[in-house]
């Protein structure tokens, strides 16, 4: 295995605000391209699809709502680094079921972000940002994020955010 592929970078921050949530979402956006994994964690309400929304405006360049997948399981948006696919995996009954909701073309072709990636952890690429949203103690909106990068994601992710 190269160095590329185990290269791991973390950090930690905390988010003040859904607006803090969306600019990060936007300065990751910025450094994103074709062929990136993009995995959400976080318990219900975390902030998930406020990251997606922020991360998909960014791209897409789209002001409009951007509905989160929870009943469709996936939506897919247009941009100008391919086609990004926005899975949320809460109701996936088996893992096997998100390679029919296409996971393999989101994989191989666009920006692909998942929702509950443990659904499918053996269905994950090593080479991904895995990116936690929990509840901040003593606040309602305030959220802390912890993000690793791993394999070509860790010096992007050193660019995005600093050294920490």
């Amino acid at each position: 295995m190269n160095a590329i592929a185990t290269a791991i970078y973390q950090h930690d921050m905390d988010l003040p605000s859904e607006a803090a949530t969306v600019s990060i979402a936007r300065r990751l956006a910025a450094v994103a391209r074709s062929g990136d994994v993009i995995a959400l964690n976080g318990d219900l309400g975390a902030g998930k699809t406020c990251f997606a929304r922020g991360f998909i405006a960014a791209l897409t360049g789209q002001a409009e709502e951007t509905p989160s997948p929870t009943f469709t399981l996936v939506q897919t948006y247009d941009s100008d680094h391919g086609t990004i696919w926005h899975f949320d995996l809460y109701r996936l009954a088996r893992s096997g079921d998100a390679l029919e909701l296409g996971l393999e073309d989101a994989l191989a072709e666009g920006i692909t972000l998942i929702e509950w990636p443990e659904r499918i952890a053996g269905l994950l690429p090593e080479v991904r940002l895995d990116l936690t949203l929990s509840f901040a103690p003593d606040s309602e909106n305030a959220r802390h994020l912890h993000l690793t990068g791993h394999g070509d994601w860790a010096p992007r992710l050193q660019q995005a955010i600093g050294h920490g």
